[in-house]
């Protein structure tokens, strides 16, 4: 009779297939810790804005921006929101939440730990500064936490920033 030793590895049941599932659960788990309001509760989701109100806020941004294609912005937008939430007081992940980005201090949105770099960056965040940011945020900010490696088109920016603008940012009346 063998004995097992209680330290020798099992053999899993599973195959190749499921331990590749298994470990990308585990990943995209990692990837959404995450803090909520004070209170536990997260805020109801706000209604999406009207056309018009998306209008007003474009209204807001460079002339470059106003004309932004916000469909396209949003599929290119994907591939952040493994990163980053946009809701009003939803969560931090892995990146801050872009809630109200727009003429928020860089480094400041309290409860996330930045890198020293982007602490240091000062300044506000406008629809120019995102744009660099997005284009290359290692060249705008050396050691930054940020692994994104930037998007080269800029009409994918510019729309990315539109969009950005329509989803986070409270519309008026």
């Amino acid at each position: 009779m063998r004995v097992r030793s209680p330290i020798a590895p099992r053999r899993s049941a599973a195959g190749p297939a499921t331990t590749a599932l298994l470990c990308a659960a585990a990943l995209l788990t990692a990837c959404t810790k995450s803090t909520t309001a004070a209170d536990g509760a997260a805020p109801p989701p706000a209604a999406p804005p009207t056309d018009a109100q998306k209008k007003a806020l474009l209204a807001t941004l460079p002339a470059a921006y106003q004309g932004a294609d916000l469909d396209n912005g949003q599929a290119k937008f994907a591939t952040c929101k493994s990163c980053h939430t946009v809701a009003q007081g939803g969560d931090t992940m892995v990146g801050p939440n872009l809630w109200g980005v727009f003429g928020r201090t860089a480094g400041g949105l309290k409860g996330y730990h930045y890198s020293d770099g982007m602490k240091a960056l000062g300044g506000v965040w406008t629809a120019e500064r995102i744009n660099t940011w997005i284009t290359s945020p290692k060249a705008m900010v050396p050691g930054t936490k940020m692994t994104y490696v930037g998007m080269e088109n800029p009409k994918d920016r510019i729309d990315v920033i539109a969009y950005l603008k329509t989803v986070t940012t409270a519309p008026g009346p």
